[in-house]
């Protein structure tokens, strides 16, 4: 890679670091420029030009897209710790006489140190090299999404055997929707219109919850919109904002009551312990309200502050809240958004549609949103290290030494929420898109997000592997699945090879995660002996950088299949959280796209826990 490129690529991934006192999204675009020109004078000055032996050039990135999107700050980071001329960037010129040492245990890794500070690790059949560098903090905070339920489930059209069962299904970005309460269960849901989920309300004795399964939130703006089918007879019925849900008898709520008059009221409700207590109360909002009015309301929770805001969906929000609340009280600080239907006792004209069109959160914060600070970069040699230190070796690991060039991090963090779309120069892609925040993949009838988005379908790039040619999957441009995640930051920008299936040679990076247990180059670190759960996975030599393979259960393994394998998951292994815990990157379903967090199962490899208990196989490239 020449100097340019690497000032180019340097100011592109400083664009996805948080300032500590000026937001990138605070500048206007002359001086966002400007500074992104200014981080990659900085990157270059600290940055020695690579070795000979360097590893394959990245295709260099050019200025963001015109009409990107833009955040109020970055949903995910990769920050410097300390000054910005972080003494570890001039480790080289301070090294002097290395020696190396083989390490125990399996695979064979040679350690590189300089007197008592270790600078490399090496591992024998492997191409990645464990650097010590300038320290890095990595985290990651909930994105925004909305749901208009632009899906069918259960989708009538499908075969049985196809089809979900009642509910709302996933929302794009949010995670799924967990659904209870009534006689009927499951079957009082679902979303059988496009742009309507719907909850009925068939008795009196208890609501109805649908809420989105993330646990973490704390802070949050979010809006729904809903309606009735009817006005209550004989009593009222309500339908509520929840917030702060940690279940039926734990939460927060803003509650609409729409009484047999015709007049709407709010309460917004603590309900802890099974107890109900009313933190504020108004209304009447409007009169005469109709079967099929939408109402809209609004949470804006701050800590243990509140602003709620209520009215017609045909109207304009008011510029001041409806409601303010604050509870001192500790608990519920965190806990899921969602919405509640309720028909009051003596209700009689049962029984009553509530549908909601539209969830939104436009801001969230989790309560403790992952964080990983470590001084690891992971680099790649030209060919698998033959366990022999060579002054041509020594000469590539004297060059990387304190090097803030990109390296495997800085480029998987290039795909997670919030960073900035580029494109690369390199004459394969035609000027296509090469960085930038990832989904998952489009989602099909029903909300699901299937398998297929590889790293040139996110290019939109027709791509010549050595067995094949494939052209991108339509609509699947901007989308990585797993394996086409780890294939864009090992294969596309770091120079792995790859193949369209698979390479019996093991040589080439396979396409699908299942295929990358027995066919990835590298060597094997640890794998589950077979019926053992992931606990019986050996993490005593994992490193930042190996692929974590998992048996999520998605699908299973056939017999009679050869491509069919019981590994359906991969991600890319991080390092330590601030809480002890190995925590991996990887593309997932239930948060749309690449994430080293997650709402539907932690990203950690210690249980308990989905993935924890999944763990199938760890991979060194």
């Amino acid at each position: 890679m020449t100097d340019t490129s690497r000032r180019s690529l340097l100011g592109a991934l400083g664009a996805l670091t948080v300032s500590a006192s000026v937001s990138p999204a605070a500048l206007s675009p002359a001086a966002a420029a400007a500074g992104r020109g200014a981080a990659a004078d900085r990157g270059a000055a600290s940055a020695p030009a690579a070795p000979p032996a360097a590893p394959p050039a990245a295709p260099p990135a050019a200025a963001p897209l015109p009409g990107a999107a833009s955040v109020t700050g970055p949903r995910s980071s990769m920050t410097f710790t300390g000054t910005p001329y972080d003494t570890a960037a001039f480790a080289r010129s301070c090294l002097g006489e290395l020696s190396t040492a083989v390490l125990p245990g399996t695979p064979e890794r040679t350690e590189v140190r300089h007197g008592q500070q270790r600078v490399a690790v090496l591992t024998k059949g492997a191409r990645t090299v464990l650097m010590s560098g300038p320290e890095r903090t990595f985290t990651e905070n909930k994105q925004p999404f909305t749901d208009t339920f632009d899906r069918l489930v259960p989708d009538p059209r499908l075969p049985p055997a196809e089809q979900l069962k009642p509910g709302w299904g996933s929302s794009p970005g949010g995670g799924t929707w967990s659904v209870y309460g009534g006689s009927a269960g499951d079957a009082d849901f679902g979303v059988h219109h496009q742009g309507a989920a719907t909850m009925v309300l068939k008795d009196t004795e208890e609501g109805r919850y649908a809420t989105v399964t993330d646990d973490g939130i704390s802070d949050v703006d979010v809006t729904c919109e809903a309606s009735f089918d009817k006005v209550p007879v004989g009593n009222a019925c309500s339908f509520a904002l929840l917030f702060g849900y940690r279940g039926g008898s734990a939460h927060y709520r803003a509650r609409l009551s729409f009484t047999t008059r015709g007049e709407v009221d709010l309460r917004v409700e603590k309900v802890a312990d099974a107890r109900t207590v009313v933190l504020a109360e108004a209304g009447p909002l409007a009169t005469g309200v109709r079967a099929g009015d939408v109402w809209k309301i609004r949470v804006r929770r701050t800590g243990a502050k509140a602003q709620v805001t209520a009215w017609p969906a045909a109207g304009v929000e008011p510029a001041e809240p409806t409601a303010e609340v604050q509870d001192g009280q500790a608990g519920l600080r965190s806990g899921r958004v969602g919405v509640r239907g309720f028909a009051s006792p003596g209700c009689t004209n049962l029984p009553l549609t509530l549908t909601v069109r539209r969830l939104e959160v436009s801001e969230a914060t989790w309560q403790t949103p992952p964080l990983v600070t470590h001084r690891d970069w992971v680099r790649l040699l030209d060919a698998p290290f033959d366990g022999a230190w060579t002054p041509a070796l020594e000469a590539v690991v004297r060059g990387w030494a304190g090097s803030m060039a990109p390296d495997v991090f800085s480029y998987a963090m290039m795909f997670l929420p919030g960073a900035p779309h580029l494109r690369g120069a390199d004459a394969r892609v035609g000027g296509a898109e090469v960085l930038g925040e990832a989904g998952y993949g489009e989602p099909d009838s029903q909300g699901l997000l299937p398998v297929g988005a590889d790293f040139h379908d996110y290019m939109q790039q027709p791509w010549t592997f050595p067995d094949m040619t494939r052209r991108p999957e339509e609509n699947q441009g901007r989308h990585l699945d797993c394996s086409g995640y780890v294939r864009m930051v090992y294969g596309f920008h770091l120079g792995v090879e790859m193949v369209a299936v698979k390479d019996p040679a093991k040589k080439a990076l396979p396409r699908k995660s299942g295929a990358m247990v027995d066919f990835a180059p590298g060597v094997r670190v640890a794998q589950r002996a077979a019926g053992s759960g992931g606990t019986g996975v050996d993490l005593t030599q994992l490193q930042p950088g190996d692929l974590v393979l998992f048996d999520a259960g998605d699908n299973a393994g056939d017999p009679a299949d050869p491509d069919a394998y019981d590994v359906d998951h991969v991600g890319i292994h991080l390092g330590l959280d601030r809480a002890g815990k190995r925590r991996f990157l990887s593309s997932r379903k239930s948060v749309d796209g690449p994430t080293m967090a997650d709402v539907s199962g932690a990203s950690t490899l210690e249980g308990p826990g989905l993935y924890a208990d999944a763990l199938h196989t760890v991979h060194r490239l």
